[in-house]
């Protein structure tokens, strides 16, 4: 039995490879609007999901509809027996998941929701079946907006906006700092992993989730109905760790000469992952590489050229980046790769790091040069040593990487 996904744009979409996991023969199928009454009627499909910007097209197509469904005005999953279709809301099931994967308690508490759109609908749906004891919303034209949001408290945030999503990862819909009593934070986005959002969650010591886990048990959930069955709370756990793995990148940074690009590509090998070299990424970008930047434009104006480069690259999803040496000293560069990646410092003794062509490493001297970015270097999430075998430190990355990325999907 086949089943697929339908929506107007799906290149970034997750969907089939939690299902083809599970067994399915699930495939993408990205239609138009003009088009989606035709397939909801005619399809060969045993059941399909709905993605924007047809969760509510779909209805009227329908031959019975949800309370769920219909509370929210939108329908995400069509299942079709005896020449019927029936239309549910999974997201329901993905929300209570992620709620409860987090211990968060909505009942008798202020749930604050924004965004006016489909996602916003399903969330105030939950907070109404869990006890909410009040419920506001905020849109860019609505009576509480963005602007005078901060007058009101809140316990529980969720963003229900596209905000901080790829390609939108350097904006956040609210300042967190300014949001009175909030103490935990939902954000339905999950790419990247960590939005900008998140990250002040994180800072302030907040409780937050992204929407990885929303987005395997609203797809599990929709399994559950095409086929008549209850899957495991395990399957869920083991899929919310494997997107975030496979989603997540590696980027090496280190002194230069440290081996960042060796390991690099021996990793991207075993993984079956893309390697990019940023310093390779800055010569295709001004046609020059970093050191003659540095000596004919000085290392500030490289430093933006630097930046610039990596915003092209740092949101792809589960590729291997060799930083440059200084990449990392830049405090826009470590929160850009903080959103979607596992960081790997490259440790090597100062006296096997070479100098040639390597004007700051001449200039500075290298221990100055270290000395100066030692800190920055410590903030990664996996150290390791390479005085010797490439093999044992690249091995001991891929050990410390599962490690980062159970701490990344934790409950």
């Amino acid at each position: 039995m086949k089943h697929c996904l339908i929506g107007e744009k799906l290149s970034h979409s997750y969907s089939k490879e939690i299902h083809n996991a599970c067994g399915l023969d699930y495939t993408l199928k990205e239609i138009c609007r003009c088009g989606v009454g035709d397939f909801v009627l005619n399809s060969d499909f045993g059941g399909f999901n709905v993605t924007i910007p047809y969760k509510k097209d779909v209805l009227g197509f329908l031959d019975e509809i949800s309370d769920d469904a219909k509370s929210i005005g939108a329908v995400n999953t069509v299942v079709i027996k005896n020449g019927k279709r029936y239309g549910y809301n999974t997201d329901v099931f993905g929300l209570l998941y992620t709620l409860e994967r987090k211990d968060i308690n909505l009942s008798g508490k202020t749930v604050m929701i924004l965004g006016t759109g489909g996602a916003s609908n399903a969330v105030k749906h939950v907070a109404e079946k869990l006890g909410a004891s009040k419920i506001i919303i905020v849109g860019r034209n609505s009576d509480i907006n963005y602007e005078n949001c901060y007058n009101y408290s809140a316990h529980v945030l969720f963003n229900a906006t596209p905000v901080g999503m790829f390609p939108m990862v350097d904006d956040a819909p609210i300042d967190l700092s300014k949001l009175k009593g909030v103490s935990a934070v939902i954000d339905l986005v999950y790419n990247p992993q960590k939005t900008k959002l998140l990250l002040q969650a994180e800072k302030l010591g907040l409780t937050y989730s992204n929407g990885i886990p929303m987005l395997v048990e609203q797809a599990l959930s929709a399994q559950d109905l095409w086929l008549s069955k209850t899957h495991e709370a395990t399957l869920s756990e083991s899929l919310i760790l494997k997107i975030t793995k496979e989603k997540l990148n590696i980027c090496l940074t280190g002194m230069p000469a440290s081996g960042k690009s060796t390991i690099g590509k021996m990793l991207a090998k075993k993984l079956n992952r893309e390697f990019i070299d940023l310093d390779e990424e800055i010569v295709k970008f001004s046609g020059k590489t970093p050191a003659e930047l540095i000596t004919t434009q000085g290392e500030a104006e490289f430093r933006k050229i630097e930046t610039e480069v990596l915003k092209a690259v740092a949101f792809k999803s589960g590729v291997v980046i060799s930083l440059g040496g200084g990449a990392i000293i830049s405090e826009e560069n470590r929160e850009m790769i903080s959103k979607n990646s596992v960081t790997v410092y490259v440790k090597r003794d100062l006296s096997l790091l070479t100098t040639g062509g390597r004007p700051l490493s001449i200039a500075k001297g290298v221990e100055t040069l270290y000395n100066e970015r030692k800190a920055y270097y410590e903030t990664a999430d996996i150290t390791v040593e390479n005085n010797g075998d490439i093999e044992t430190a690249v091995k001991e990355i891929l050990k410390e990487y599962e490690t980062a990325c159970n701490q990344w999907s934790k409950p």
